[in-house]
């Protein structure tokens, strides 16, 4: 009894232990599949990414030599890497489908950017060309409004960074213009901001005429509005700043508007009043924005 009992418990460990043995196949033969299914997946996508992408179009198109020589580095590491899987060497070829991908970014980033990219760069670096020739210009206005000279050093230095700028720009480095055009922005704009916030102006102006004082005044109110176009246009992506320097500028518009009429009628005492008016709404519409000038 004791035998056979011993017989039927060794039967069952050994029915057992087979059992273990054919799963543990069965789940290593599993295993290989997902591996080798996932190994090729990861075959097409980087043979996707090295033939077919918007950045494998991007390499095709550029005339860099070293993003077309790595993209060349990448096709070779995607060859070997076929050549280690149809050996069987899975890991081997894993690594170098790996070396191949970062292989193609390199190629990709030397290639440079996306024409979209490109191009919006190109029209971020003129947009900037032309804020910084409006404070050039607002710089020659407030000089001469106030009958000074000293900021003539300042738009000489605003002028020489803003031509070294435009002359990288040519020169192909965009990157490097931008950041010298940067300089020139901050240069003008603390010289506007410098020459109107120093002090109120004191008028000491002698005018033959109510024309005349008009005149001035126009001239006075398109500074002021241009002032407001060029040192507030970055502090307005904030919806609450926005719609404060929205409302000025509405506000003095308007004024204007009425100032022109008045004008218009021979009303030259009244226009200059209605534009001074117009001309602070300007003011604090920039004031709003944080940054401070008296008016």
């Amino acid at each position: 009894m004791n035998v056979q009992q011993g017989s039927h418990g060794e039967s069952q460990w050994l029915h057992r232990a087979l059992l273990g043995h054919v799963l543990a196949l069965v789940l290593c033969a599993v295993a290989a599949q997902v591996s080798a299914d996932d190994l090729d997946n990861r075959f097409a996508n980087v043979s996707r990414l090295l033939e077919e992408s918007s950045g494998a179009k991007r390499v095709d198109a550029s005339s860099d030599t070293e993003a077309l020589a790595r993209r060349a580095e990448a096709r070779e590491l995607l060859r070997q890497a076929r050549a280690a899987r149809d050996a069987g060497d899975s890991a081997r070829a894993g690594d170098l489908l790996s070396q191949a991908s970062r292989a193609m970014f390199e190629a990709v980033r030397l290639a440079g950017p996306p024409d979209s990219i490109a191009r919006k760069h190109e029209s971020d670096f003129d947009d900037r060309v032309g804020s910084i020739e409006a404070l050039i210009a607002a710089l020659e206005r407030i000089t001469a409004e106030k009958g000074l000279d000293v900021s003539s050093e300042v738009i000489s230095a605003v002028k020489t960074l803003l031509a070294r700028g435009i002359a990288l720009r040519d020169g192909g480095d965009i990157t490097g213009g931008r950041e010298v055009l940067n300089e020139a922005y901050e240069e003008a704009k603390r010289g506007v901001e410098e020459l109107r916030g120093g002090e109120t102006l004191v008028r000491t102006l002698n005018f033959a005429s109510k024309e005349e004082e008009y005149r001035y005044e126009v001239d006075r109110n398109d500074t002021h509005r241009m002032l407001v176009e060029v040192l507030v246009s970055e502090k307005r992506a904030k919806a609450g700043i926005d719609r404060m320097v929205t409302t000025f500028s509405k506000s003095a518009a308007k004024l204007r508007a009425d100032a022109e009429r008045q004008a218009d009628n021979g009303d030259f005492a009244g226009a200059v009043t209605t534009l001074e008016n117009s001309t602070k709404e300007y003011i604090r519409a920039i004031r709003s924005s944080g940054i401070y000038i008296p008016g």
